[in-house]
């Protein structure tokens, strides 16, 4: 895996294995967006799952690892680096459809800049 690999954590973002981020609030570049519903530490697919509550009607959207700038477990805020609109535009999360597909994760990666290996 590259430096890059949008599925990976970066080294500087503070992630440590183990620390549960359910419940993190998150913070895009310019603001908060919602708080964290899901957090999946698979190798080459670590991502979260965001809960958007009333700022986009309740969606779901999936950050992968790579979009994280930050990780303060002190005040519990994931930051990344993506921008609110950003995050309000990528594919909204389903759960059922992750599960029962593979290749699932395929259209988050091509949104966020990187193909899925």
């Amino acid at each position: 895996m590259s430096d890059n690999d949008i599925w990976v954590y970066h080294p500087a973002s503070g992630h440590q294995r183990g620390i549960d981020l359910v419940g993190y609030k998150v913070e895009a570049t310019d603001g908060g967006i919602g708080k964290v519903s899901k957090h999946a530490d698979e190798v080459g697919s670590a991502h979260l799952v965001v809960d958007t509550g009333v700022w986009i009607f309740g969606r779901h959207v999936l950050l992968p690892a790579g979009t994280i700038k930050q990780i303060d477990t002190a005040t519990e805020t994931v930051h990344v680096a993506r921008t609110k609109e950003q995050i309000k535009d990528a594919p909204e999360f389903d759960e059922m459809k992750h599960a029962e597909n593979p290749g699932y994760l395929e259209q988050f990666a091509r949104y966020y800049g990187q193909p899925h290996m």
